[in-house]
């Protein structure tokens, strides 16, 4: 049988907007007589349970690479077994919703009770459903779990190695640790050369985290910016008008933001740049 891997994040949202829809639904069932309410409650059910089936088997096929990043096994294993129950009580349901639509359907005594036993059963799921999707979120957004590595295509596992390490740099600098951000930045900035942002980024980091003006201008003087991207053109104006300050070359910073203006009139960086430079 093919892997479902790459299906795991679209399948998991269907069975999360089916199964509260539904049991919000049944709810509204106990409320209001409208005939539609009970079918389309169990229809909503009965979709959701048969879609946590194909969430839970592509959640699977899905755990291997994530489980061996290094620290990543408990997020999974604790997601992998609240998916494990949130199916089984999605099934459950699944009888219960049954059970009160035939019951209402035949107008049968008791029909009003298994409506509430099928609301009560579907405060549980939610809930086993809330729980789930939240250690999905942690092993995402806080594990990077499947990040990059979901499509097959390598250039994602790189798109994720440049954020993490933008992220990281970011936590270095905040922990007063500059030295160790301009490093993970100049790593990034070797692996990918093609990347303008990111060799721009490097520049930064040499003129703010390294202190070294001069090696910022060299770096800058060695990328190639195109005429026509705007916002490259503009960062790289502000970071040479930046590193020419920090050299003590104050009218050679001025002019190249001089210069940017009137390339850029609308730019409210550039104002402001040039703003902090002339006062006393």
């Amino acid at each position: 049988m093919p892997s479902l891997a790459a299906l795991h994040p679209q399948v998991v949202h269907f069975v999360v907007a089916l199964i509260i829809v539904g049991v919000l639904l049944r709810w509204a069932s106990l409320v209001w007589r409208a005939a539609w309410l009970t079918p389309a409650a169990t229809a909503l059910v009965t979709l959701g349970a048969v879609a946590s089936l194909v969430a839970v088997r592509s959640g699977v096929d899905a755990h291997g690479p994530v489980e061996r990043v290094p620290g990543a096994r408990p997020a999974v294993v604790a997601h992998e077994t609240w998916g494990e129950r949130a199916r089984n009580v999605f099934l459950l349901l699944l009888v219960v919703e049954a059970v009160a639509a035939a019951l209402t359907s035949r107008e049968r005594p008791r029909a009003r009770e298994a409506r509430v036993a099928a609301a009560a059963v579907g405060l549980l799921a939610v809930a086993v459903l809330y729980r789930t999707a939240d250690l999905g979120g942690q092993l995402v957004y806080g594990y990077g779990g499947g990040v990059g590595i979901r499509s097959g295509d390598p250039e994602d596992v790189g798109r994720a190695f440049v954020a993490g390490a933008f992220h990281q740099a970011a936590v270095d600098r905040a922990a007063g640790r500059p030295l160790d951000a301009a490093r993970i930045i100049d790593v990034a900035a070797t692996r990918f050369p093609e990347l303008l942002e990111l060799q721009l980024s490097q520049v930064e980091a040499t003129l703010v985290d390294r202190g070294d003006p001069q090696s910022a201008l060299n770096r800058l003087g060695a990328l190639s910016i195109p005429q026509a991207d705007a916002r490259a053109r503009v960062s790289a104006g502000l970071l040479r008008a930046r590193a020419l300050q920090a050299m003590n070359d104050v009218s050679a910073a001025r002019q190249v933001l001089e210069t940017l203006r009137t390339e850029f009139p609308a730019n409210a960086q550039i104002q402001q740049r040039l703003t902090e430079l002339t006062r006393p």
